[in-house]
């Protein structure tokens, strides 16, 4: 019966999957104090939390005050001018000099001629739009981000979990091992071996602990949670269901989203500019009406006076607005077109990603892992019969824990390119569970 009890217990413990409720419960406790979140709780706290995208949501504010300047009737105010004068007039033959009080006011308006309004209007819209498209990025791929971290610390719960399991289990044989060692049973190379496995064990555990704290700190302070609450993943690291997409789909989707539409209103605002630009070489015209009373009290006289001015577009031309649109227009049509071939590069490259790791994780889950709980299985059998021995009992012990480490290694990189896909393609719903 040698060591035939810590082989059936190492099997039944390494064969069985963590759940969620088993994970909060293994949960260190000399740690801050643990919140329980799911990936909708996760969300919410990031998108309330998140300066870039608050600070992102303030440029509203500015965007929508240039609309509405651009869409008011008249883009250049009326101008109301009002004089006020005393003279004094010599009189033929008198020291006495005759006093005046003369006045005028005028009103005149600036009118712009070559539908400079429009394309202002039009402009400002596009920039508009395409910073509410930037904002629904942003949000998206704050999403996204956080998303990835939840299931990181979701996956090192999992590791942890599996370490302590593996701990126990090899702490357990080495100390059995020793004991036997003691009465004579088993070797002093024996009893090194299942030492040195412990050691590794303990040294593992220790490896994933710390690496789960570090992913817990950083998640929490995106989240922005107060400094003695570490957040606790609720959730499973599997996907339960088939994808809601293929890549036919995810290139249809690929080009409208946000963060394409944002380049494409960028390029329709940069158009509208150098529209706007263009037309600004056209002279505005200016139109005032003017009354006033000049003249000697017995003579007063009533003036009423029109003038109307253009300057004469002789010398500057507006070559340096034109020039800086023209170039801005360029700009942003390189970046449109240079954004949809790279999205739809990386949708392809990621979905090809995608689809292996679907398979690396089918794999470990249908063929894998049976095959190892098999074995165990079975290393048990001959241990009874006396046809192996610690070493080849505790390589049974190593493969079924490095599967395991394997899976859930296999199902975070799974979960991390699916976000990343979804996030590149503008899929609705970015980084749902599938």
């Amino acid at each position: 019966m040698r060591i035939m009890t810590l082989a059936v217990a190492g099997a039944l413990a390494l064969a069985a999957w963590p759940s969620p409720a088993q994970e909060a419960a293994a949960a260190p406790q000399h740690m801050s104090t643990l919140q329980a979140l799911s990936l909708a709780d996760v969300w919410q706290l990031a998108e309330d939390a998140n300066p870039d995208l608050k600070a992102k949501q303030a440029d509203l504010a500015s965007a929508e005050g240039t609309r509405t300047d651009a869409s008011a009737l008249l883009y250049n105010n009326p101008e109301i001018s009002m004089d006020q004068t005393r003279r004094d007039v010599p009189q033929d033959g008198s020291p006495v000099e005759e006093r005046r009080h003369e006045w005028s006011t005028s009103l005149q308006q600036t009118f712009e001629i070559a539908g400079q309004r429009g394309f202002r209007r039009d402009a400002a819209e596009a920039a508009l739009a395409a910073l509410k498209e930037e904002i629904a990025y942003a949000r998206s791929r704050l999403r996204s981000e956080v998303a990835q971290q939840y299931y990181r610390v979701l996956a090192l719960q999992q590791r942890t979990e599996l370490e302590e399991q593996a701990l126990g289990l090899f702490d357990r044989t080495a100390k059995a091992v020793q004991k036997r060692r003691v009465a004579g049973e088993d070797t002093k190379l024996d009893a090194n071996v299942a030492e040195v496995e412990a050691e590794r064990a303990r040294n593992q555990l220790a490896v994933a602990s710390e690496e789960l704290l570090d992913a817990r700190a950083e998640l929490a302070a995106r989240l922005q949670m107060v400094p003695d609450q570490l957040p606790q993943a609720v959730g499973d690291l599997r996907p339960t269901t088939g994808l809601p997409y293929d890549l036919r789909s995810l290139l249809q989707q690929a080009a409208s989203q946000p963060r394409l539409r944002a380049l494409s209103a960028r390029e329709d605002s940069a158009r509208a500019k150098l529209n706007l630009e263009t037309a600004s070489r056209y002279p505005d015209v200016t139109v005032g009406i003017g009354v006033g009373r000049e003249g000697s009290t017995s003579a007063r006289e009533r003036l009423t006076t029109v003038r109307v001015s253009v300057p004469l577009p002789l010398f500057n031309r507006n070559a340096t607005g034109i020039g800086q649109a023209s170039s801005a227009l360029t700009q942003a049509e390189i970046s449109r077109r240079a954004g949809l071939r790279d999205t739809q590069a990386q949708v392809q490259s990621l979905w090809l990603k995608l689809e292996s790791l679907r398979a690396r994780v089918d794999r470990l889950q249908d063929r894998v892992m049976p095959a190892l709980l098999d074995n165990q299985q079975l290393s048990v059998k001959s241990q009874r019969a006396g046809q192996i021995g610690l070493l080849e009992l505790i390589v049974v012990n190593r493969q079924a824990l490095d599967a395991r480490r394997d899976l859930i290694e296999a199902l975070t990189d799974y979960q991390t390119t699916r976000l990343a896909l979804e996030l590149t393609a503008g899929w609705p719903g970015t980084g749902a569970i599938p």
